[in-house]
């Protein structure tokens, strides 16, 4: 059966016609020294044999169906997994430039979405993985599930599970688009149906038995689903307004505890104190600049991912609101964050996210590109893997994701692993002309809010 793409992604993959809005993702990998490459592209093939998305392309369906994910006969594993060698010195900023490349470049659209490149010749015998992929196969926790059937607990090597065999690859014709487009459209239509025999008859109840909360319970739900897709006429920056093409990766660590230590003291989680942290620095970047600076706009992710869920997939909505930016006490920001955070993880317009992005996917690309556009900064924060792992025999040292920008300023990813929050910095040096000192306040931002846990 044909796997059309879920509403989210289907709107992810079309606004992508405005190359400042690419959903791709890269994620850096240090090792202590090179893996053994036989093993780790065994792992990788049993992953792209076992999650189908891996060895498939997307392919536009007949409108409206949204697009869909098909076996190719021309997946090439190996053009997925390369290698590379530094002759330079072999430092982390060599490692950042080639993910600066990879994430600036889009996809073979012909191909699977996904790129996987071992970098050799690091300092003091070091190695690096860089991998890219697009969001649409998975988000960042299905990221971190897929990543530990990489891993390794220790640095032995044992047996993998028996390799399923390769995914057999369909003749494809015209005639079957417009036939899967048709199944599509006929299930939708069952879906509506379905819902409506169930939902009506209660509506109609419950408009009967208690009229005033029933007006109300509607016009909740409405006003939670207008916030979510609310127009966003222009950035709350005055400062970093503009958006371009280039892009500039940056990263700093922040040790987990205290920063946790901090979050608790003003009554929130690791995920407020994060993005207080973001939202102190830009706070500094703008009083540098001379600039005022109130309330910005913010894209966060939210999973919607459940334990039925299977490994990999995309399982997210993105969520805007505004946080308090001109905050200069860290606490009382951590607490207003906190209070925000809270309100959106419990907005009721969640439930129905696939059926608002098949909504807006009937909207015009410039309208959703001009929204997107004026959002300010994006936070995403990814519960990484707690304990030491391996790769190939390899131990791994740190791992950093960088998200993207998707038309804001700047994108900052914390992604923990063991102790370490690992912060990845996507700029768009459009709108942040002046990363170093756009670094040296993130910095700050995030030395404020670990002063509190002292």
């Amino acid at each position: 059966m044909t796997a059309f793409m879920r509403a989210t992604d289907a709107f992810t993959w079309a606004m992508e016609s405005d190359p400042r809005l690419r959903s791709t993702v890269v994620t850096v990998i240090l090792l202590d020294r090179s893996p053994d490459w036989g093993e780790v592209r065994k792992r990788f093939d049993l992953i792209s044999r076992k999650l189908p998305m891996f060895r498939q392309r997307v392919v536009q369906s007949p409108p409206p169906a949204p697009p869909r994910w098909e076996n190719y006969r021309d997946f090439d594993l190996d053009y997925h997994l390369r290698r590379a060698t530094i002759s330079g010195p072999g430092t982390l900023d060599e490692v950042l430039e080639l993910a600066r490349l990879a994430e600036m470049q889009d996809f073979d659209r012909a191909r699977a979405l996904w790129e996987t490149t071992f970098i050799d010749g690091l300092d003091n015998g070091g190695a690096a993985v860089i991998c890219k992929f697009h969001h649409a196969l998975t988000d960042g926790v299905g990221g971190i599930q897929i990543a530990m059937h990489l891993f390794d607990l220790s640095e032995d090597l044992y047996p993998l599970e028996p390799m399923p065999p390769e995914p057999e690859v369909a003749g494809s014709s015209t005639l079957g688009g417009y036939r899967d487009a048709v199944r599509y459209e006929t299930g939708l239509l069952n879906s509506a149906l379905t819902g409506a025999a169930t939902r009506v008859p209660r509506l109609m109840y419950d408009s009967v038995r208690r009229p005033v909360a029933t007006i109300r319970s509607v016009a909740t739900t409405a006003a939670s689903v207008y916030r979510t897709v609310r127009p966003i006429s222009r950035p709350g920056s005055s400062l970093a307004t503009e958006r371009g093409l280039i892009r500039r990766l940056g990263v700093h660590q922040v040790p987990t505890r205290p920063l946790r230590e901090a979050a608790h003291r003003c009554g929130g989680a690791l995920n407020d104190a994060f993005v207080a942290g973001v939202a102190g620095g830009l706070r500094i970047y703008h009083e540098k600049h001379g600039v005022a600076v109130g309330d910005l706009h913010i894209t966060m992710p939210i999973s919607l991912r459940t334990k039925d869920d299977g490994m990999g997939g995309n399982r997210i909505t993105l969520m805007r609101f505004d946080v308090p930016v001109g905050e200069a006490d860290p606490a009382k920001r951590i607490a207003a964050i906190r209070r925000r955070t809270a309100e959106v993880r419990n907005e009721r317009s969640l439930p129905y996210t696939q059926l608002i992005a098949g909504l807006l996917n009937l909207a015009p690309r410039w309208y959703i590109g001009s929204v997107l556009r004026h959002v300010d900064f994006l936070a995403s924060d990814v519960p990484g893997v707690p304990v030491p792992v391996f790769l190939g025999g390899a131990a791994v040292r740190a791992q950093y994701a960088f998200g993207p920008t998707i038309g804001a300023a700047v994108n900052v990813t914390l992604l923990t692993y063991v102790d370490t929050c690992a912060l990845g910095l996507n700029v768009d040096t459009a709108a942040i002309p002046d990363y170093d000192v756009f670094y040296d306040a993130i910095v700050g931002g995030f030395d404020e809010l670990l002063a509190l846990a002292t």
